[in-house]
């Protein structure tokens, strides 16, 4: 399994797959629901929200428009706290730092905290092929490694799993990766929490090294910060001797102040609570006290194109909340594998083809994975105008070309030339009218046909509007 996904169908396929499976529907669509209206009511507990979503764009805009500055910042701080700082520019780069690390330490195993970015380069296959296992911790994490399936959500990576299925996977995995689950396992929620506590446990207790991503970095003092709710974090972060972050560069905030904003912004927007129920930071090392070996990982891989594209960037304020996936229709019904990314929903149709580009089908396909109805950009915490940039996207894949984009062009160009010649145009309306009990109810071709797949052409009427108008208004 990849971590990127490559070689997933274009979205339209994957989609059509998708929506046939009405259990995953029905998974979908009960927690999206849930979610989403939980966070509404969280929201609207501030008077101040509106207020609080516009500081949050303000900072992250600022920040990423200074960047360079902030990034050399972060690494004095972390260096002069007892960290060391590596520069990846690339997934390969940074797996290849990563399993270096690791292989210092003469450790085998790692156990890790939930992290997008790691999933992003594809790193527990990395280090799998250099003979190094890694564990995850985070429950709905665990139960999508446990199954060798791939996430499906930002948020709740296993969303498209109820569960009977969870249980199964428990029952039959579990003995494979350590300790088994119980016997008489039944699918009660609190019997599966226990039996994930339980199988991690030993892992928190035996694990060197931990793994870790981080949801910010504060430039002023070089601190990290990870917010979760099930405690695994804590311990990944706490009890191993090693710590190993890798964060994307866009992470970062000014100071403190700036992440107070974001710390009131990013639980309700995400699991619709006041406060995290876990919000761990660490600065570099301290003795006798947590891991005594901190390296932090700083990612590109792809983040400094996406930089430079003044319409697109605002992608990178994002701070993986998900309330876009929440809202999305077509989310809901299609899930999140059909994005052949990490990063599903609406985040994921333009964060996933500015940091991979546009080559591969499914990457080309994804800026079109919208309805545009623009309920992602209302629920977003940091203002990203998530439809401005798919249309944006849309732009720079139509200019790549393609069959079906060197067929519009030459349409558009007909049309222009029929529209410039007002007796040409009167001319072919009055053939139509003529001609329409022959005309089809689909278009042909594998272009053009693509559009009326999901609806019928338009019935041509029995005479041109210019004829009707000579007749009955001159």
């Amino acid at each position: 399994m990849s971590g990127t996904f490559v070689g997933m169908p274009a979205f339209p396929q994957a989609a059509r797959e998708a929506v046939r499976d009405t259990t995953l529907r029905g998974n979908l669509r009960h927690a999206t629901h849930t979610i989403r209206d939980k966070r509404a009511r969280a929201v609207a507990e501030l008077d101040d929200w509106a207020a609080l979503r516009e500081a949050g764009k303000q900072i992250k805009d600022h920040t990423l428009r200074h960047l360079d500055h902030y990034l050399l910042q972060v690494e004095e701080a972390v260096t002069a706290a007892g960290g060391t700082v590596h520069w990846a520019a690339d997934a390969d780069e940074a797996n290849a730092i990563v399993a270096r690390l690791v292989e210092e330490t003469g450790e085998r195993e790692v156990v890790k905290v939930k992290s997008m970015a790691t999933q992003e380069i594809g790193l527990n296959e990395a280090l799998e092929a250099r003979g190094i296992r890694a564990y995850e911790t985070d429950l709905a994490e665990l139960i999508v490694q446990l199954g060798k399936d791939r996430p499906s959500h930002i948020l709740v990576p296993a969303i498209h799993r109820n569960r009977g299925e969870i249980r199964d996977i428990f029952r039959t995995e579990m003995s494979e990766w350590g300790r088994p689950a119980p016997e008489a396992l039944t699918d009660t929620p609190a019997e599966l929490a226990e039996a994930a506590r339980l199988h991690l446990r030993e892992k928190f207790l035996r694990a060197k090294v931990g793994i870790s991503g981080a949801n910010f970095m504060v430039a002023e003092t070089g601190t990290l910060v990870v917010v979760e709710s099930e405690g695994n974090g804590r311990m990944c972060l706490t009890l191993p001797e090693t710590l190993i972050s890798v964060v994307g560069i866009e992470k970062i905030v000014p100071t403190w102040q700036d992440l107070e904003v974001f710390l009131q912004t990013l639980p309700r927007s995400s699991t619709a609570e006041r406060m995290n129920p876990y919000t761990s930071m660490w600065t570099g090392t301290t003795d006798e006290d947590g891991p005594q070996n901190f390296h932090l990982v700083l990612l590109d891989n792809g983040r400094t194109d996406t930089l430079a594209d003044e319409v697109g960037r605002q992608a990178l304020r994002c701070i993986r909340c998900s309330a876009c996936l929440n809202v999305c229709p077509v989310y809901e019904r299609a899930g999140g594998h059909a994005y052949g990314s990490v990063y599903p929903g609406p985040i994921g149709a333009i964060l996933s083809p500015q940091l991979r580009g546009t080559d591969s089908a499914i990457d080309a396909s994804l800026p079109y994975a919208s309805s545009l109805c623009g309920a992602c950009y209302e629920v977003c915490p940091v203002a990203i105008d998530i439809p401005e940039v798919l249309v944006h996207l849309r732009e720079k894949v139509a200019d790549q070309g393609g069959p079906g984009h060197r067929l519009e062009k030459a349409a558009i160009k007909a049309a222009g030339w029929v529209l410039d010649r007002p007796g040409v145009l009167a001319a072919g309306e009055r053939v139509a009218s003529r001609t329409r009990r022959l005309h089809p109810k689909k278009l042909p071709g594998p272009g053009a046909g693509q559009w009326s797949k999901s609806r019928d052409l338009p019935e041509m009427p029995a005479e041109p509007f210019r004829d009707w108008w000579k007749k009955n208004r001159t």
